[in-house]
């Protein structure tokens, strides 16, 4: 199967590639030099590529930093996904497309699991230009007969991710401070969230791609939430020496949502996918992935 990714080069994206290769798919990728924004450019990459199907991971996807830049985040986010569709539309024989999107969406549930059907309400910049990109997917499909499946991943974890997410962000600062003593300086620690290890993600992703059916959404997670502050709990046990937590203001989110927990049951359903790695070997990779960066 011919693969295609935007975003290739980004911590989902190097661990989808590596899967797909692993799976026997030839896998090809939007250039870096390439911007979503320019239509054509796009265009012209996607048809020579000729894909099967095009995994569109590609976003401005740090939900913080979307207030600061609530138009580019707009501008990336939509219209990227706008021309990424329209150019796979233009490919002699158009591709399946996997849209991959955000559990953002929702916004702030009960803390009840959240299914496909729940109700969208975004409270931050970002969720709402997923939700944009969401339905430009779904008029491609509607409109066009363009096949298109929807992931709705909740929150991802795992080696590599960049420090700008809390648990990288967490683990990057107990490896520090196994090094040096002293303090490691914290958020919001009462957010609860449904973390999965990015292994068990782009697993998802390639069977999706293969067996999603075109116009439905599928969440992407573990169906549990845990609290940020347990997250931090047992990285300080995994550390190799005591630390202790500080909370830092200025990495208190203007508005963060309180609980966020999915049900995966139509993607187990559709699929038979399910997560394959626990947390606290997820954790343990991390905190390694900094002790080799930063040693």
């Amino acid at each position: 199967m011919r693969a295609y990714l935007t975003g290739a080069s980004g911590f989902v994206g190097r661990w989808l590639r590596e899967h797909l290769e692993r799976s026997g798919d030839s896998v090809g990728a939007l250039g870096e030099g390439v911007d979503l924004r320019d239509a054509t450019a796009v265009r012209e990459a996607v048809r020579a590529a000729e894909p099967d199907v095009v995994y569109h991971l590609a976003a401005l996807t740090h939900v913080g930093q979307s207030w600061d830049r609530p138009e580019e985040t707009v501008e990336v986010n939509v219209l990227g996904t706008l021309h990424l569709l329209e150019a796979a539309r233009g490919v002699q024989r158009p591709p399946r497309v996997l849209l991959v999107s955000s559990a953002e969406v929702y916004g702030s549930g009960d803390g009840a699991a959240l299914d496909e059907d729940a109700s969208l309400a975004p409270v931050t910049p970002y969720a709402a230009s997923k939700i944009a990109a969401e339905f430009l997917g779904v008029q491609e499909f509607l409109g066009r007969g363009l096949p298109v499946v929807r992931a709705r991943p909740f929150n991802h974890v795992g080696p590599g991710q960049a420090d700008s997410f809390a648990v990288s962000a967490l683990a990057r600062r107990v490896v520090a401070a196994e090094r040096a003593g002293g303090e490691v300086r914290v958020g919001n620690l009462e957010a609860r969230r449904d973390f999965t290890d990015v292994r068990d993600v782009v697993r998802a992703y390639r069977m999706l791609a293969l067996s999603g059916e075109p116009g439905e959404v599928y969440n992407v997670c573990s169906g549990t939430a845990v609290r940020i502050g347990e997250i931090l709990e047992r990285l300080v046990g995994l550390a190799r020496t005591t630390v202790t937590p500080v909370v830092d203001p200025s990495l208190v989110r203007p508005v963060d949502v309180p609980v966020l927990r999915g049900d995966a049951t139509r993607l187990r359903e559709r699929t038979g996918w399910v997560p394959a790695v626990g947390l606290d070997t997820t954790l343990s990779d991390v905190l390694d992935h900094w002790r080799s960066i930063d040693g």
